[in-house]
């Protein structure tokens, strides 16, 4: 699976008693399709993916399969602290139609070894239907996944990279280096964009032609079948995507990363994409210029956290609604800072 490009991180809308709000949620990604971003992350670290049951993910990852535009790409967040867990939701993400999972430690991780550790994520790769991306922060979950097991892990053949809330250019260096000898064959399309495991469904069966009555009586009258879509491979290594922040973006695409996951992304798609599209279209000007523009909106979410993000959303266009208890909605003066802030950077 290529992972590349910007990938936003979706929000949990709530009703007010607390229930997830599916509709809104159905609203959203479907807002989120039409954006210039390649792929949509539900239920990350840091959000409120941790306080749902398992019930309630099942039907956000289902809503999100259903309603995401084919050509995203399509990644579940897993937050859980056992193997058989982290199973149970990769495999609803794959019946849900879902790419790949990201799979942060356990929450307990202190009380485990490096090696226990490792098992951990070894176990759920081996187990997992879909690709796994590991995911490493160290503000959120005080672990940043060390060097040497990034490096172990991606030889696994079902790890196919990284999304890292703490990547320095020191640090991708490192990274790099540990993983340099992964290399795989990827499916893009003819104009090297991932194909998904959505757009192959849509694509399957015959390219020919169906008899009519065969779907139900009338006139032998031929009916073009949609063709399947074409593909060409392209060799990748380990895919590393920056997360949480985008103000620092310029360095670590001048360095070599694949894309960003950045928090602002949720009420601000266009203003981070812009950054990316910038250094892609090789003016590192501009881009450090776009980074710039959003430097304030970037430390506001980081300091407000998902109340301030989901606010942000209500402001912006999409919906972002409350927080779930026992995260507190944002009080008049956190608002309007968050309203100061994306002012000069609405969609």
């Amino acid at each position: 699976m290529l992972i590349d490009g910007l990938h936003v991180p979706l929000t949990a809308p709530f009703y007010r008693d607390g229930r997830s709000y599916l509709r809104k949620l159905e609203t959203n990604v479907g807002r989120y399709s039409l954006t210039p971003a390649a792929g949509l992350v539900a239920l990350g670290p840091g959000g409120e993916g941790s306080g749902l049951s398992d019930d309630e993910t099942r039907e956000i990852l289902e809503t999100i399969g259903q309603s995401a535009a084919t050509e995203k790409v399509l990644v579940a967040g897993i937050a859980k602290d056992s193997v058989r867990g982290a199973v149970a939701v990769a495999e609803q993400a794959a019946s849900a139609g879902f790419d790949a999972v990201m799979l942060a430690a356990p929450r307990n991780w202190p009380e485990l070894t490096v090696g226990e550790l490792a098992v951990f994520f070894h176990a759920v790769a081996d187990a997992s239907p879909l690709p796994v991306m590991l995911w490493s922060d160290a503000a959120a979950s005080s672990l940043q996944l060390p060097v040497e097991l990034v490096g172990e892990l991606g030889g696994h053949l079902n790890v196919i990279g990284l999304y890292d809330a703490d990547l320095s250019v020191d640090r991708y260096g490192a990274i790099a280096a540990a993983t340099r000898q992964v290399r795989r064959e990827v499916s893009v399309t003819a104009v090297f964009a991932p194909v998904t495991r959505r757009m192959k469904s849509a694509g399957d069966g015959d390219a020919g032609f169906v008899p009519v009555e065969s779907l139900g009586g009338g006139a032998a009258v031929a009916v073009a079948a949609k063709p399947a879509v074409k593909t060409r491979t392209k060799a990748v290594g380990f895919q590393m995507m920056a997360a949480g922040e985008c103000a620092e973006l310029l360095p670590l695409l001048q360095a070599g990363i694949a894309g960003a996951l950045p928090r602002l992304a949720a009420c601000a798609p266009q203003a981070c994409y812009e950054i990316y599209a910038a250094f892609k279209d090789g003016d590192a000007g501009l881009s450090a210029e776009k980074a710039e523009r959003v430097r304030g909106a970037d430390a506001l979410m980081r300091e407000l956290g998902v109340a301030g993000i989901k606010y942000g959303c209500d402001l912006n266009g999409y919906y972002g609604g409350l927080v779930r208890l026992p995260r507190l909605a944002l009080n008049a003066a956190q608002r309007q800072r968050v309203e100061e802030v994306l002012r000069e950077i609405r969609n």
